[in-house]
């Protein structure tokens, strides 16, 4: 699989990925906003905005005329916000490439956002931010990086607080779109079976009108802690959901590839240590995993689980306890655990790459947010020269008592167990 990468005299960045054996094709517009972009004053707008794209345009006037638009040519869009981007696409056959792109265009350039419209669905938001909070196994994330990162854009929920969305007007969101959704900082990505030359002729006809501004910066993570931490939140469930991890490095750092290999050891699969202790001996929870996650100038290595309410502090102890060995030195890695272990990240990330959206969010993701963009052998190369000795150094690293973290929701009581449990 080969990139084709040209660049608009806007700064507006076009990627082809050309998959000769498919008959389908998704345009994804990526664009370098998210969250972490915001102030107390809009906390949400990243993702209320993301909604309102698909309300309706000068030239389709109502979401009606985009939905039907869509399905006329039985294609799917969708869109989504995270911390450092948003995105929006369209998956179709490969013959309606115009077709998306002229919407996705239309969408960014000529959105109407009525106030009306912007009113109606703050209904929508405050339900899905409802959503969210009956859902601890997706809600425990946001509780662990509010725990991490603090009152700060990184720390905040990605929905916005309720009282925030009620708030927002329309002046908001296109000071928002002003402030950021500049050409420059936007990445189109096609991938499927498309040809490259007719791509970029679409991208120019359709994207080179677009506006080049400088955009707004964010706020930087400044880290320090010196004593393990513990945050917890009361709820009723029948479940005790918790995130136990530490601070690790950002997505440029070359110890993200040891640290994905270590997650993969730890809670990657049914066969993973953890899912070994947690679950299969020990009958503590149903799920148990691991994963190291990075942002640009930050990141984490966390273990969840949702864990029987009885038994939670075993669990705890469980996880604890395994953290403990590598930081020890005593996780005794087999060969063949290790090469099971890299196989298993490697096999989960060709799978990914059958999709054609999969694969269109691989490349925009690094086009946006790294400074090195890598094609899948190049990537599957990293992991494979990933040694025994780098993951073991890893853990010494970042699994230091000092750094440990601790989010729950639950039925939790003062906590003062769990945080003695916290000690590597």
């Amino acid at each position: 699989m080969v990139y084709h990468k040209k660049t608009l005299q806007n700064g507006l960045r076009l990627v082809t990925v050309p998959m000769s054996s498919f008959e389908s094709a998704t345009v994804l517009v990526m664009v370098g906003a998210g969250s972490r972009y915001e102030t107390k004053q809009n906390n949400g707008i990243s993702h209320f905005l993301e909604h309102m794209a698909f309300k309706g345009t000068e030239k389709r006037p109502s979401a009606l005329d985009i939905s039907s638009l869509i399905d006329g040519i039985g294609g799917e869009s969708n869109a989504f916000t995270g911390k450092e981007t948003t995105g929006y696409y369209i998956k179709s056959s490969a013959g309606q490439l115009e077709v998306c792109l002229d919407i996705l265009s239309d969408m960014l350039k000529n959105s109407k956002l009525a106030q009306e419209e912007i009113d109606r669905e703050k209904g929508v938001i405050l339900e899905e931010i409802n959503l969210y909070e009956d859902m601890p196994a997706r809600k425990i994330g946001d509780i662990y990086e509010r725990l991490l990162y603090g009152n700060t854009p990184l720390g905040w929920d990605i929905a916005g607080e309720k009282d925030v969305v009620r708030s927002l007007k329309r002046e908001d969101f296109v000071k928002y779109m002003g402030s950021l959704y500049s050409a420059s900082n936007i990445v189109v990505v096609v991938a499927g079976g498309v040809e490259t030359k007719k791509v970029e002729e679409l991208g120019e006809k359709y994207f080179s009108d677009m506006k080049r501004f400088d955009t707004k910066g964010y706020s930087k993570v400044a880290e320090k802690q010196d004593k393990p931490e513990l945050m917890l939140r009361q709820k009723d469930t029948e479940q005790m959901h918790i995130a136990i991890g530490v601070r690790t490095v950002s997505i440029e750092s070359p110890d993200r590839f040891p640290l994905a290999v270590l997650s993969s050891i730890l809670g990657g699969g049914m066969s993973s240590r953890l899912f070994h202790e947690v679950r299969e001996r020990r009958g503590l929870a149903y799920y148990v995993r691991s994963s190291s996650d990075h942002f640009v100038d930050a990141g984490s290595f966390v273990t969840t689980s949702g864990l029987d309410p009885k038994r939670a502090e075993e669990g705890v102890k469980v996880i604890v306890d395994e953290y403990r060995k590598f930081a020890e030195g005593k996780a005794g890695i087999t060969p063949s655990e290790f090469k099971k272990a890299k196989e298993y990240l490697k096999g989960h990330f060709v799978l990914e790459l059958e999709d054609s959206r999969a694969v269109a969010g691989f490349y925009s993701s690094q086009e946006l947010l790294e400074k090195e963009v890598l094609n899948p052998d190049q990537l599957l190369e990293k992991i494979d020269r990933v040694t025994v000795e780098e993951v073991e150094e890893v853990a010494k690293k970042y699994f230091k008592n000092q750094g440990l973290n601790m989010a729950g929701i639950g039925n939790f009581g003062a906590g003062q167990k769990f945080q003695e449990l916290l000690r590597l």
